[in-house]
Protein backbone atom coordinates (compact mmCIF):
# COMPACT_ATOMS: atom_id res chain seq x y z
CA UNK A 1 0.00 0.00 0.00
CA UNK A 2 2.36 2.92 0.57
CA UNK A 3 4.51 1.31 -2.28
CA UNK A 4 1.85 2.42 -4.20
CA UNK A 5 1.15 5.34 -2.85
CA UNK A 6 4.88 6.53 -3.22
CA UNK A 7 4.71 5.84 -6.74
CA UNK A 8 1.60 8.07 -7.07
CA UNK A 9 3.49 10.91 -5.12
CA UNK A 10 6.84 10.32 -7.64
CA UNK A 11 4.54 10.39 -10.60
CA UNK A 12 2.88 13.28 -9.55
CA UNK A 13 6.43 15.43 -8.64
CA UNK A 14 7.76 14.10 -11.92
CA UNK A 15 4.52 15.53 -13.66
CA UNK A 16 4.71 18.76 -12.13
CA UNK A 17 8.71 18.98 -12.84
CA UNK A 18 7.75 18.48 -16.20
CA UNK A 19 5.43 21.06 -16.86
CA UNK A 20 6.94 23.28 -14.68
CA UNK A 21 10.72 23.31 -16.62
CA UNK A 22 8.87 24.04 -19.92
CA UNK A 23 8.63 20.36 -21.23
CA UNK A 24 6.20 19.64 -24.42
CA UNK A 25 6.45 16.71 -26.55
CA UNK A 26 8.46 16.74 -29.05
CA UNK A 27 7.00 18.76 -32.50
CA UNK A 28 4.60 20.67 -30.40
CA UNK A 29 4.10 24.64 -30.27
CA UNK A 30 2.61 27.22 -28.78
CA UNK A 31 0.87 28.76 -31.23
CA UNK A 32 -1.26 32.02 -31.37
CA UNK A 33 -5.16 32.32 -31.36
CA UNK A 34 -4.93 33.30 -34.97
CA UNK A 35 -3.19 30.37 -36.00
CA UNK A 36 -5.59 27.65 -34.49
CA UNK A 37 -7.36 27.34 -37.52
CA UNK A 38 -5.07 27.31 -40.79
CA UNK A 39 -6.21 27.09 -44.77
CA UNK A 40 -3.48 25.80 -46.68
CA UNK A 41 -3.67 26.98 -50.56
CA UNK A 42 -1.24 24.53 -52.05
CA UNK A 43 1.08 21.48 -51.59
CA UNK A 44 1.33 18.51 -52.23
CA UNK A 45 -0.88 15.46 -50.51
CA UNK A 46 2.06 14.16 -48.04
CA UNK A 47 3.29 18.25 -47.13
CA UNK A 48 -0.45 18.64 -46.38
CA UNK A 49 -0.87 16.18 -44.18
CA UNK A 50 2.69 16.88 -42.62
CA UNK A 51 1.52 20.58 -42.00
CA UNK A 52 -1.90 19.08 -40.57
CA UNK A 53 0.05 16.43 -38.36
CA UNK A 54 1.97 19.13 -36.74
CA UNK A 55 -0.74 22.08 -36.29
CA UNK A 56 -2.82 18.69 -34.66
CA UNK A 57 0.46 18.47 -32.30
CA UNK A 58 -0.01 21.85 -31.43
CA UNK A 59 -3.62 21.55 -31.09
CA UNK A 60 -4.02 23.64 -34.04
CA UNK A 61 -6.03 21.98 -37.55
CA UNK A 62 -6.33 23.17 -41.43
CA UNK A 63 -9.46 24.17 -42.18
CA UNK A 64 -11.49 23.66 -45.35
CA UNK A 65 -12.84 27.33 -45.37
CA UNK A 66 -10.42 30.65 -46.24
CA UNK A 67 -13.20 32.63 -44.01
CA UNK A 68 -13.08 30.70 -40.78
CA UNK A 69 -9.06 30.15 -40.84
CA UNK A 70 -6.91 33.43 -38.62
CA UNK A 71 -4.21 32.98 -41.13
CA UNK A 72 -3.52 31.66 -44.35
CA UNK A 73 -0.11 29.95 -46.27
CA UNK A 74 -0.03 29.54 -49.73
CA UNK A 75 2.27 27.06 -51.25
CA UNK A 76 3.97 27.59 -54.85
CA UNK A 77 6.64 25.63 -56.94
CA UNK A 78 7.09 22.61 -55.11
CA UNK A 79 10.29 20.38 -56.14
CA UNK A 80 12.23 17.57 -55.10
CA UNK A 81 14.92 17.57 -57.02
CA UNK A 82 18.00 14.39 -56.97
CA UNK A 83 21.36 15.11 -58.52
CA UNK A 84 24.36 12.82 -58.93
CA UNK A 85 27.30 15.05 -56.85
CA UNK A 86 30.25 12.04 -58.09
CA UNK A 87 30.93 9.33 -59.73
CA UNK A 88 32.72 6.04 -59.95
CA UNK A 89 35.15 5.02 -62.11
CA UNK A 90 32.43 3.11 -63.53
CA UNK A 91 30.51 5.68 -64.09
CA UNK A 92 27.78 5.05 -61.31
CA UNK A 93 26.88 7.85 -58.78
CA UNK A 94 28.76 7.56 -55.54
CA UNK A 95 27.01 10.72 -54.07
CA UNK A 96 23.68 12.50 -54.28
CA UNK A 97 22.60 15.28 -53.04
CA UNK A 98 18.65 16.04 -52.58
CA UNK A 99 17.01 19.73 -52.70
CA UNK A 100 13.66 20.77 -51.32
CA UNK A 101 11.98 23.46 -52.63
CA UNK A 102 8.94 25.19 -52.67
CA UNK A 103 8.25 28.71 -52.44
CA UNK A 104 5.32 30.48 -49.60
CA UNK A 105 3.41 33.25 -48.97
CA UNK A 106 1.45 33.67 -45.51
CA UNK A 107 -1.68 36.31 -45.12
CA UNK A 108 -4.55 36.95 -43.42
CA UNK A 109 -8.15 35.41 -44.58
CA UNK A 110 -8.73 38.90 -46.35
CA UNK A 111 -5.62 38.54 -48.28
CA UNK A 112 -3.77 41.44 -46.75
CA UNK A 113 -0.10 39.91 -46.92
CA UNK A 114 2.27 38.90 -43.64
CA UNK A 115 5.01 37.66 -45.16
CA UNK A 116 5.32 38.11 -49.04
CA UNK A 117 6.24 35.34 -51.34
CA UNK A 118 9.76 33.53 -50.61
CA UNK A 119 11.61 30.24 -51.08
CA UNK A 120 12.23 27.65 -48.55
CA UNK A 121 15.00 25.39 -49.12
CA UNK A 122 16.65 22.36 -47.74
CA UNK A 123 20.06 20.13 -48.99
CA UNK A 124 21.44 16.89 -47.66
CA UNK A 125 23.93 14.49 -49.30
CA UNK A 126 24.37 10.77 -48.98
CA UNK A 127 26.30 8.28 -50.40
CA UNK A 128 25.16 5.76 -52.81
CA UNK A 129 26.49 2.53 -51.47
CA UNK A 130 26.75 0.39 -54.72
CA UNK A 131 26.71 -2.72 -52.62
CA UNK A 132 23.70 -1.76 -50.32
CA UNK A 133 20.95 -1.31 -52.61
CA UNK A 134 17.56 -1.94 -50.09
CA UNK A 135 19.34 0.37 -47.65
CA UNK A 136 20.42 3.32 -50.25
CA UNK A 137 17.07 3.60 -51.34
CA UNK A 138 15.54 3.41 -47.74
CA UNK A 139 18.22 5.91 -47.23
CA UNK A 140 16.77 8.45 -49.68
CA UNK A 141 13.10 8.19 -48.21
CA UNK A 142 14.05 8.26 -44.73
CA UNK A 143 15.80 11.92 -45.80
CA UNK A 144 13.13 13.24 -47.75
CA UNK A 145 10.95 12.97 -45.12
CA UNK A 146 13.18 14.33 -42.54
CA UNK A 147 13.47 16.91 -44.97
CA UNK A 148 9.54 17.64 -45.48
CA UNK A 149 9.50 17.80 -41.12
CA UNK A 150 11.76 20.25 -41.38
CA UNK A 151 10.02 22.21 -44.43
CA UNK A 152 6.88 22.11 -41.85
CA UNK A 153 8.60 23.21 -39.29
CA UNK A 154 10.15 26.15 -40.70
CA UNK A 155 7.22 27.08 -42.57
CA UNK A 156 4.56 27.28 -39.35
CA UNK A 157 7.92 29.00 -37.54
CA UNK A 158 7.84 31.65 -40.24
CA UNK A 159 4.50 31.90 -40.28
CA UNK A 160 3.69 32.40 -36.84
CA UNK A 161 6.75 35.40 -36.04
CA UNK A 162 5.30 37.05 -39.00
CA UNK A 163 1.58 37.29 -37.54
CA UNK A 164 3.20 38.09 -33.89
CA UNK A 165 4.87 40.95 -36.18
CA UNK A 166 2.02 41.88 -38.04
CA UNK A 167 -0.16 42.07 -34.64
CA UNK A 168 2.66 44.60 -32.75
Amino acid sequence: MTSTRLLQLFLIFLTLNFSACGFHPRGSYAMPLEMKAVYLDGGTPILREQISTQLRNSKSQLTDSRESAGIVIKLFDEQFVRRSVSLSERGKTNEYELLYRLEYEVATPKDATLLPRQPLEVRRDYYNDQQAILARDNEENVLRSEMSQQVVRTLLNQARFALEKYQK
